[in-house]
């Protein structure tokens, strides 16, 4: 990654951010995924092309794992193939040969050791070599347990040294013991000797100790030389691998920055747009960084910020300059998706004190050696970034070269920008100039910047605001007020009236972001209940479908029995007895069938015909205009009003099956059951004030439904006062009504019936 420099030309720069996108993609549909291991290898490979050479193990073991890296790479990128398509040649560079990996793993290890599994002779040596160290062991402890106490060390142990086994004597003892002596103790009172016993058995064990040498080194030629015709694959490997990891790195930190790939232009485009900006430093810091949006149109050459110190001018600048060059390193920047970049030849800085002391600079002379520079080098295909410039001089002097430099800039087509406090630079902001002004945003409430940027307009400076709010002075805050320039005055003040003005706009559209959330809340909630009573209806519609015909084959199946009374009848008495029964038990039957209709609020609804006068919910009556399956537009005077039909009643009658109209009692709609809100006057010119609803006989779930027709109704016929008719049963109907009147914001306020209303059986609701 830190050897990452941007790139010149547009279409490797796009190609490179293409990959890093398609990379983080993959990792995205990889969540915990990991980069397998990526060794260097290169000297290995290197090696493998000398004639005659031989690699260490540990170079050994670094072609081992880079083989395994390429081979679990490999069938990560191939199941993905066709969605990553700029993938594609380095997946052809994942060289994979699994036999070669796997008798590399069984010889060498991370430590660099030859493993016993690399070849059968090298086991049988080694076993062989064990069983000799331990034969020498065992010959010397013995002959130490049987050495004179005189000339025996007390706790004496075999031990070694200079790769021999050797035991400690007294060295009194030395001549009589003989040997070799290897080594003394610090005091020199005893001596490390090995016995004559010893030295046969540790000459055969340096004989099994050069054959396992040997071995090792053929094992170690034979792979050599396996692996050398595959050298030029193996250094494509590393490649691949090493490619890869700079991708992942870069994807992970697309993927953790949140940034979008801009779009990059050629050199020298007129337009530059960064939506979403941020400074990459200050995100890896974890700091809550505000994002800051930039668009230079054609024409706008150089941009001149301007505003408070500690306002975030420079950290403005210099994340400009990292997302220009990160972009062209193949980084994907911390920017929004519509982003779009020219690319530069060329990125010229002037930011921070070069003072110098032993070069004979101040800090004026060293600004003036870098503008010198960076005017003779740049042009169209350049990015100059400029901070605080004219500082460090006269301010007459420093706004007036300045200003030169910024005019010569914008005439060689470089694209710049410069932060500045001088007042003489904010007025350059003309048409045709190609100069625009910027700020970032201060609060002067609380005097603290919001590092919002504005284009457009220059920035406060503020000097004497934060320092009134330090606490220097007031009289000296007076009198420097008092030396401004009245023309710096009004600029000032003009600037303060326009940044309270958008102060004022933000927080109005804020407010109005705020109300239209809000508005779409209760939009979004009234469609749903609508829906929900909706599919409540049409329940109970098709369960009063279902009731009314079990009824209809209830009453039909009387019939047939009155109809047999009737054919075994003998005398005329008897015929006229089987008619009155039938007629009364058909009556009875059109009377059940009504009356379960109406309760299930369904298929009872009256049987209505355009023309026909009806009494609305409010008490008020009008004409129906049209019938359209379970609705009715009513005409009410001027006004047409769409309502079910279920809400509606004759004012002339209901008319039911011939022969039953005239004897079925509650037939009339004055004598309908009050199962909605009726309103004054609902039930007929006699009816009580006060709005009824009764809710006996309905289910649970039911109440909701229900409940919000009768509520509606009263709203609609201006009904104030509303009895509900619950019953007392178990209280669940009661409970549910009482849960529904507190989430309703129709309802005032609602109590249980008094004594003589009902008590508990019953709740009034004060409508509002």
């Amino acid at each position: 990654m830190l050897a990452l420099t941007p790139a010149s030309q547009a279409q490797e720069v796009r190609r490179e951010l293409a990959r890093v996108s398609e990379t983080r993609q993959f990792l995205i549909d990889r969540p915990g995924w990991g980069m397998p291991p990526v060794p260097d290898a290169r000297g290995a490979i290197e090696r493998l092309e000398i004639e005659g050479c031989v690699l260490e193990p540990l170079e050994l073991f670094a072609v081992a794992t880079l083989l395994a890296s390429s081979r679990a790479l490999s069938r990560e990128v191939d199941v993905g193939s066709d969605s990553h398509p700029a993938l594609a040649p380095l997946r052809e560079l994942l060289y994979q040969d699994q036999a070669t990996e796997n008798t590399l793993a069984r010889t060498v290890d991370e430590e660099g050791q030859v493993l016993d599994t690399a070849s059968g002779d090298l086991k049988r040596i080694r076993s062989g070599l064990r069983r000799a160290h331990t034969r020498i062991v065992q010959k010397l402890e013995a002959y130490a347990r049987s050495l004179p106490a005189r000339i025996a060390v007390a706790d004496a142990s075999v031990t070694v040294r200079d790769g021999r086994y050797v035991i400690p004597v007294r060295r009194e003892g030395r001549g009589e013991v003989g040997g070799i002596i290897h080594d003394e103790s610090a005091t020199r009172g005893t001596v490390f000797v090995e016995p004559p016993v010893a030295i046969a058995l540790m000459n055969e064990l340096r004989d099994r100790e050069r054959d396992e040498q040997r071995e090792i080194r053929r094992v170690l030629g034979q792979l050599t030389e396996h692996l050398a015709p595959y050298a030029g694959a193996l250094r494509g490997v590393q490649s691949a691998l090493v490619d890869f990891d700079s991708l992942h790195a870069r994807a992970r930190m697309a993927i953790e920055w949140r940034g979008e790939a801009p779009e990059v232009l050629e050199p020298g485009s007129d337009t530059l747009v960064i939506e979403g900006g941020r400074h990459p430093l200050l995100l890896a810091q974890g700091s809550d960084v505000v994002p800051f949006d930039l668009v230079l149109d054609p024409g706008e050459r150089a941009l001149v910020v301007s505003g408070p110190n500690t306002g975030g001018k420079s950290v403005f600048l210099k994340a400009l300059g990292l997302i220009a060059t990160l972009t062209q390193s193949g980084v994907v920047p911390p920017l929004r998706k519509g982003s779009s970049l020219p690319l530069f030849h060329d990125v010229f800085a002037d930011i921070g004190d070069e003072q110098s002391i032993a070069g004979s600079l101040s800090t004026f002379s060293a600004h003036l050696e870098n503008l010198k520079e960076i005017f003779a080098g740049a042009d169209r295909a350049s990015l100059v970034l400029i901070d605080e410039m004219g500082a460090g001089t006269d301010p007459a002097e420093g706004a007036a070269l300045a200003r030169s430099i910024i005019e010569g800039l914008v005439a060689r087509g470089a694209l710049s920008v410069i932060t500045s406090h001088l007042g003489a630079l904010k007025t350059l902001d003309r048409d045709g100039s190609g100069i625009v002004n910027a700020s970032l945003q201060f609060d002067p409430d609380h005097m603290k910047p919001t590092y919002h940027m504005v284009k457009g307009r220059p920035g406060r400076s503020y000097g004497l605001a934060i320092a009134r709010r330090l606490g220097m002075p007031t009289q000296l805050l007076d009198r420097a007020e008092g030396h401004l320039s009245a023309g710096e005055v009004r600029v000032e003040e003009l600037l303060e009236t326009l940044e309270s003005r958008d102060r004022e706009a933000c927080e109005l559209i804020a407010r109005l972001d705020r109300e239209s959330t809000e508005a779409e809340r209760l939009r979004s909630a009234l469609e749903e209940r609508e829906c929900e009573l909706h599919q409540r209806e049409k329940v109970a519609e098709r369960r009063a479908r279902e009731d009314a015909r079990k009824l209809l084959m209830e009453a039909r199946s009387e019939v047939d029995e009155v109809i047999k009374e009737v054919r075994s009848a003998v005398d005329s008495k008897e015929v006229e007895e089987a008619a009155r029964r039938a007629r009364a038990q058909v009556e009875d039957a059109a009377r059940r069938q009504l009356k379960r209709a109406r309760v299930a609020g369904g298929t009872g609804a009256p049987d209505l015909v355009p023309g026909q006068r009806v009494r609305l919910p409010g008490g008020a009556t009008g004409a129906v205009v049209e019938i359209e399956d379970s609705r009715a537009l009513v005409e009410v005077g001027a006004l047409r009003i769409e309502l079910p039909t279920t809400d509606l009643g004759p004012v002339e009658g209901i008319v039911l099956p011939e022969g039953v109209g005239d004897r079925a009692k509650g037939g009339h709609w004055k004598d309908r059951p009050a199962r909605r809100a009726s309103g004054r006057g609902w039930g007929g010119p006699d009816a009580d004030p006060m709005g009824k609803v009764d809710l006996r006989g309905f289910r649970y779930d039911e109440v909701e439904l229900e409940l919000g027709r009768a509520l509606d109704a009263a709203v609609v016929g201006d009904v104030s006062d509303l009895c509900i008719i619950h019953g007392k049963g178990t209280g669940a109907v009661r409970a549910r009504v009482q849960e529904l009147l507190k989430r309703d914001e129709r309802v005032k306020e609602f109590r249980l019936g008094l004594q003589g209303e009902g008590g508990a059986g019953v709740t009034v609701v004060k409508v509002g």
